[in-house]
C-alpha cells in the first residue's frame, strides 16, 4: 500500500484532492489518482479560473455563445459539468463506502456569504441541479451561513461548511449540523444518507501568526512560530470528539446519523522552512479528511511518514495557543480576519473567474 492508501486503511483519514478541471478527468488522471488512494475531491473559482484560461473550455464557450448566454450561465455550464462528471467517477468510491466517501464538491458564490436566504436559495439549486448523492455544497461559515447550513443539512442536502479558522465558530457548525439532522428526524425524513464535512484551514493561521510573530522578534516570540496552526486545528477535532460522542449527538448517532468529520483545508506548506507535508503529517487521526493540492499529494506518497498524531498530546495544543498569545497575538482576533479575508479573497477570485469568461466569451465571439 502507498501512503494515501495507508492514511484510510490504517488511521481511518480520508484523503481527497483539494483541484478539478477538466483535463484532469478527460486525460484519465482523476482515475488514476482514485486507484492510488483519492476517496474525494473540492473545487474553488480560483481553480476554474485558471482551467478556463488554458482554453480547455473554449468549445463549451462556443457552445453557450451559440445559445446567448452570458458569463455567469458559462461559469455554471463548466462548474456543473466538471463537479458532475467527478462525482460519477467517484460514485464507486460512495458506493463502496456506503456513503461516507467518495463525494465532489461544488461552491455557493462567495458574494452570498452574508445572505442568509440567497445562499439556501443556492445551496438548494446547485444541489438539485447536480441530482447526485456524492455532493457537497460549500457554505462558509459566516454568521449569515450558519441558519443556511441548518436549514439545508433539514433538507437533506449535504454540506461542506469552508472558511473555518476558529474553534468556538466550529462548535456552532457543529451545532448547526446537529440541530438540522433533529429537525429532520423529528418529521421522520432519513437521516443515515445525510453527510456534511467542517473545512478547517489550516496553513493560512500560520501565515498570519507567523508574520506577527516575526514582528515582536523575540526569541519567545521566534519559537512560537509554526505551532499555531497545528495547535488549533487539533483543538477543534478535540471538541469534535467532545461533541460527536456527547448527549447532543447521542440520539441521532442511535437512528444511524453519520459524524460530521473535520476536514483539514489549505494543507499545502506555504514557509519554506517548513517540511513540506508537515500539515499533513501532523493531523493525521481517524474520522477526518484531508483535502491537498496535487504538489502536496506527490510530495507524500514520496516521502510521507503515516501516524496517528492528531490527537497525539492533547495538553500540547493548549500549551501552542496559550504560548502565542502570551505574546500579545488574540487568537480570536487573528480568526475573525481570517474569515472576512477569506470570503473577500474567494469573492475577489469569482469576480476573477467571471471577467476571465467574459473575455474568453468577448473573443471567442469576435473569433
Amino acid at each position: 500500500m502507498n501512503t494515501l492508501q495507508r492514511l484510510h486503511e490504517e488511521q481511518d483519514q480520508s484523503p481527497w484532492i483539494d483541484f478539478i478541471d477538466r483535463s484532469l478527468i478527460e486525460s484519465g488522471r482523476l482515475d488514476e489518482l482514485i486507484g492510488m488512494g483519492i476517496r474525494g475531491m473540492t473545487s474553488n473559482p480560483t481553480i476554474f479560473a485558471k482551467a478556463v484560461t488554458s482554453g480547455h473550455y473554449d468549445e463549451l464557450v462556443r457552445q453557450k455563445i451559440d445559445a446567448g448566454e452570458g458569463s455567469m450561465a458559462i461559469y455554471e455550464g463548466i462548474a456543473i459539468g466538471d463537479v458532475g462528471d467527478a462525482a460519477d467517477h467517484l460514485r464507486s468510491v460512495y458506493d463502496a463506502s456506503d456513503g461516507a466517501d467518495g463525494f465532489v464538491s461544488i461552491e455557493v458564490e462567495p458574494d452570498l456569504a452574508n445572505d442568509t436566504q440567497a445562499t439556501l436559495d443556492r445551496a438548494r439549486y446547485l444541489f438539485a441541479q447536480l441530482h447526485r448523492p456524492n455532493i457537497f455544497v460549500k457554505i462558509p461559515a459566516t454568521q449569515a451561513g450558519l441558519p443556511a447550513i441548518e436549514a439545508a443539512i433539514g433538507e437533506g442536502i449535504n454540506i461542506n461548511i469552508t472558511l473555518m479558522f476558529s474553534v468556538d465558530v466550529y462548535r456552532q457548525v457543529a451545532m448547526a449540523y446537529i440541530n438540522g439532522l433533529r429537525a429532520r428526524h423529528a418529521r421522520g425524513e432519513p437521516i443515515g444518507r445525510v453527510a456534511s464535512v467542517a473545512s478547517f484551514f489550516v496553513s493560512r493561521v500560520d501565515t498570519k501568526v507567523d508574520k506577527l510573530l516575526d514582528a515582536i522578534g523575540t526569541d519567545s516570540a521566534r519559537n512560537a512560530m509554526g505551532t499555531a496552526a497545528i495547535a488549533n486545528a487539533r483543538l477543534a477535532y478535540q471538541a469534535f470528539g467532545e461533541i460527536f460522542a456527547g448527549s447532543e449527538f447521542r440520539e441521532l448517532g442511535g437512528a444511524g446519523a453519520r459524524v460530521q468529520r473535520c476536514l483539514w483545508a489549505s494543507t499545502s506548506t506555504k514557509n519554506p522552512a517548513y517540511r513540506d507535508v508537515l500539515y499533513v503529517e501532523e493531523l493525521i487521526g481517524p474520522q477526518t479528511v484531508d483535502t491537498m493540492p496535487i504538489e502536496t499529494i506527490e510530495a507524500f506518497l514520496d516521502h510521507g511518514d503515516v501516524k496517528r498524531t492528531l490527537d497525539r498530546d492533547p495538553h500540547a495544543a493548549y500549551d501552542a495557543i496559550r504560548a502565542v498569545e502570551a505574546q500579545g497575538i488574540s487568537m480570536q482576533q487573528v480568526t475573525a480576519e481570517l474569515l472576512d479575508e477569506g470570503v473577500f479573497a474567494f469573492s475577489k477570485s469569482f469576480d476573477e473567474l467571471v471577467a476571465t469568461i467574459d473575455s474568453k466569451r468577448k473573443a471567442l465571439a469576435t473569433a
